[in-house]
């Protein structure tokens, strides 16, 4: 039974915490100075959310309700939240980045973004809605062995987690850092707090509803930033481009592919991670869970998708129109240095944008709007986390289904608190990085190791368990090694002098890794286990295809 009053205590602890921080603050205004009408905003808005927790607190009472909201989320509402979650720091702050930097390029990220939700919606919404409960496990271990295929889908779902929270904890680091003018690691640590709150005490009844309300306040403020930007050039869409192109250094050559289109097989394999990896992401695919029927998972879809696509053309026209509000203005540049670093970071345009058309009270709002779905996306991710560590290893693995709901949403929120201290360890490591890079790296991963062996559970009858294990292992591993081997990390973290593999994303070489030794360990497996396994197919597919039967589907 969760206590109301720990979770009055933890409101109380962040709101004096926030302040005091605020107060050192001010002895650090050297840094930035202080922006007492965004400091307000975000107040209010930490307020609010904590106000959904404790009405969430109260309604959360099973694993049911904790994991997926009780499935009492309709498809409209899912859809929402959907857009809510996917809609993350690396769209707002990370591609409006990019195209101010590159142009083109960023417009060629957001629709490898957008482009994986037909997948989703054609080939999987409705068949994981009818096969699973909570996680991923689920349905990738519905027909399969239970402990083998869990405890690998769980830890390749914690693999995803933990590189999706970084892009997370970069920019949400970075967003306090330029509202409060608190050291960097002090701004990972106050989100790492908030993020542990949330899920420990609300669950995804709180983060559901922290993941519209934050959804309807960004494409609400998205627009209206378009609108004061567009004013500045007549409405015209076209005149903002021709300014643009005349002030940026690289003149016309953003507008047309640049850097990321230089090296075709990194195009490519950034290409094949965004449109697969976004069916692999486990903190969206616990989203369809929340729905009660196949129909409301398409709706949640279908309304997720078009308001996706309309703010990532948002967000790609406001970089360009950052081009010139931002980049010829000294006072966003530290040492008032033209060309040099922005305040805040190379992540932060928007943020200025924001302040440069609608002043303070709008960099308020925004940076409020911008904390919202750090915090949202975060917190789906935690959840997620937790989910796998607590439903799938602890539950399902080592207590073999005999556990109690309590003894599991202890689990789970233990499980909380040691991914907050894990996010925020790796936000601090990733300072440097372009989190829309980021995301692209996380994404190549959940298209190696979690997409692979979902669809295939899904559509082959072939699979068997030690197919799906080795193959899944040899894409997650493979992934993870090119990402640490290639320059991201292992020249700008690590330090080193070049990097061992050459290419900056994964997924071309290891996606087909992974389908490849899944199909070879699957087609030359001969043990008994591999009959059951195949034979369990029909059962599968009827049940994925009609719901029949759904609600102890992940029990099977």
């Amino acid at each position: 039974m969760i206590q109301r009053k720990h979770l009055l205590a933890a409101l109380a602890a962040t709101l004096v915490g926030g302040a005091a921080l605020a107060a050192d603050a001010m002895g650090a205004a050297q840094k930035q100075p202080l922006n007492l009408t965004a400091i307000g905003m975000f107040f209010i808005f930490v307020v609010a959310t904590m106000g959904i927790t404790y009405w969430a607190a109260s309604r959360t009472k099973s694993t049911a309700d904790f994991y997926t909201a009780g499935g009492g989320i309709t498809g409209f509402q899912n859809g929402l939240a959907i857009a809510g979650d996917y809609m993350s720091a690396a769209t707002l702050l990370g591609l409006s980045a990019m195209t101010f930097a590159k142009g083109l390029d960023g417009f060629i990220y957001a629709i490898g973004f957008f482009v994986g939700w037909p997948v989703i919606l054609f080939l999987m919404a409705e068949r994981l809605r009818n096969l699973g409960k909570f996680t991923f496990a689920d349905i990738a271990s519905y027909r399969l062995e239970q402990g083998t295929i869990r405890t690998f889908a769980a830890f390749g779902s914690l693999t995803v987690v933990c590189f999706y929270l970084i892009v997370q904890m970069v920019g949400a680091g970075q967003l306090i850092k330029l509202l409060f003018g608190l050291d960097y690691a002090t701004a990972v640590v106050v989100v790492g707090v908030l993020m542990v709150i949330y899920v420990t005490f609300g669950g995804m009844i709180a983060t559901t509803w922290v993941q519209i309300i934050k959804a309807c306040l960004m494409l609400f403020g998205g627009t209206v930033l378009l609108f004061l930007s567009l004013s500045q050039f007549g409405f015209s869409l076209e005149t903002a481009a021709q300014k643009a192109v005349e002030v940026h250094k690289d003149g016309i050559k953003i507008m047309g592919t640049g850097s990321l289109m230089a090296d075709p097989i990194t195009a490519v394999s950034l290409s094949l991670g965004l449109v697969f990896g976004t069916a692999g992401l486990p903190h969206i695919m616990m989203r369809f869970f929340t729905v009660p029927n196949a129909k409301e998972a398409r709706k949640s879809v279908f309304v997720a998708s078009g308001c996706i696509g309309y703010f990532f053309m948002v967000v790609c026209a406001l970089g360009l129109m950052a081009i010139v509000i931002v980049g010829q203005n000294p006072d966003f540049y530290e040492g008032g240095n033209i060309g040099g670093k922005l305040i805040g970071g190379g992540n932060m345009p928007v943020m200025h944008l924001s302040k440069a058309v609608g002043g303070n009270l709008f960099l308020g709002f925004m940076s409020a709007v911008a904390f919202a779905t750090i915090l949202a996306v975060v917190s789906g991710l935690a959840l997620a986390g937790a989910s796998s560590i607590a439903h799938d290893i602890y539950a399902r693995v080592i207590r073999k289904g005999s556990a109690s709901e309590a003894e599991e949403m202890r689990v789970s929120k233990l499980s909380t608190i040691a991914l907050g201290v894990v996010a925020v360890l790796l936000g601090i490591m990733f300072e440097k990085q372009n989190i829309a890079f980021l995301v692209g790296l996380t994404f190549g991963i959940a298209a190696s190791t979690n997409f692979p062996i979902l669809i295939l559970s899904m559509y082959w009858r072939g699979l068997t368990t030690r197919g799906a294990l080795l193959g899944g292992l040899i894409g997650l591993i493979s992934a993870v090694s090119f990402v640490v081997l290639s320059k991201a990390v292992w020249v700008v973290v690590l330090g080193n002098a070049t990097p061992i593999f050459p290419y900056e994303q994964p997924a071309l070489f290891s996606m087909p890794l992974a389908f490849f030794f899944t199909w070879l360990f699957s087609v030359t497996d001969t043990s008994a286990r591999s009959k059951i396994d195949k034979a369990g197919y029909d059962d599968q597919y009827v049940r994925s295809q009609t719901g029949i039967g759904a609600a102890s589907a992940s029990s099977h």
